[in-house]
């Protein structure tokens, strides 16, 4: 089940705007088991050029799902936003039950994955080097493609997952060539 978060920048959110959020993104919802619960933070923002930003982020046990859109129209980029979402959770679940069919296993419901984000670390002047913001993550075992897939659903550069395989820590990251780099951490 689905809670919102709805907040507007340089926008009133009146009841018709914040019940067609919720009307749109409710529809992610038969991706998700019942017994999941979830918020998702909605913000709209519009600029003074009168284009309408809508970004949403919805961070489940499994995964973190984020998108944003933005257009002349506030209603398109809610529109636009929730598809690309459900294009994501598509993305995802068809990914991860390949990989269970090649491995021989059965094939694996999207939502009894355990995913979790890592966030990418804060902007930082190379002359001021305080901590201006320090974020914990819960890592959670999986292997190097489902965390490429997830750095690339969150926007990031870099992911920090446990590696399902040995147990130890690792970093996907995206290159400047585009392609993917793999840093495992080691005891040694």
């Amino acid at each position: 089940m689905l809670t919102f978060n709805i907040r507007g920048e340089n926008i009133e959110v009146t009841q018709a705007i914040r019940d067609y959020v919720e009307k749109r993104i409710s529809k992610l919802e038969k991706y998700f088991e019942n017994s999941v619960t979830a918020t998702a933070h909605v913000n709209l923002k519009v600029y003074p050029n009168k284009d309408a930003k809508v970004e949403v982020t919805i961070p489940l046990p499994y995964l973190t799902l984020r998108a944003e859109e933005t257009s002349p129209d506030l209603y398109a980029s809610i529109d636009l936003v929730t598809d690309k979402l459900e294009r994501q959770i598509r993305k995802y679940k068809t990914k991860i039950n390949r990989k269970s069919r090649e491995k021989g296993l059965k094939n694996l419901e999207f939502t009894s994955e355990d995913v979790n984000e890592a966030a990418a670390a804060p902007d930082s002047n190379e002359s001021d080097l305080d901590v201006v913001r320090t974020k914990r993550i819960s890592l959670k075992p999986m292997d190097n493609e489902e965390a490429i897939l997830q750095m690339d659903m969150l926007g990031h550069d870099f992911f920090i997952y446990e590696d399902a395989d040995t147990n130890g820590i690792s970093i996907v990251y995206r290159r400047n060539d585009g392609r993917y780099g793999l840093i495992e951490a080691s005891d040694e």
